[in-house]
């Protein structure tokens, strides 16, 4: 059965100049493995995160680094959530979860489909 369903975009050259803007929002949203990334792949990760934010029901009160966007030997994206986030994938009933990134021409996007 699906839980939840989400979807973001992002513009990879707006949200790096909201990074350089604002030099502690990477420390504050992304994890030290996620920091290190390239500004596509760090646009998708913060797609993902807003993305799983928005299957769960986008309630307040969830920690960014609670969720981090890693990858698989093969290169395939996966959430490991932790705290806050898995708190409220528990209340949700969620059994799994699915994750999709792309970027393209300046744009990056992420769809989390959530199993309970």
């Amino acid at each position: 059965m699906i839980v939840g369903v989400g979807i973001d975009v992002v513009d990879v050259a707006r949200f790096m100049e909201t990074l350089e803007r604002t030099p502690g929002l990477r420390t504050r949203v992304f994890t030290p493995a996620e920091a290190c990334k390239p500004p596509a792949s760090l646009a998708a990760r913060f797609a993902a995160k807003e993305a799983l934010a928005k299957a769960l029901g986008a309630p307040g009160g969830m920690h960014w680094h609670d969720c981090e966007v890693r990858s698989d030997d093969d290169g395939r994206p996966w959430l490991e959530i932790t705290g806050t986030v898995a708190d409220q994938a528990a209340r949700l009933g969620v059994q799994s979860m699915h994750l999709s990134l792309s970027h393209d021409a300046g744009i990056a996007s992420a769809v989390v489909v959530l199993e309970g």
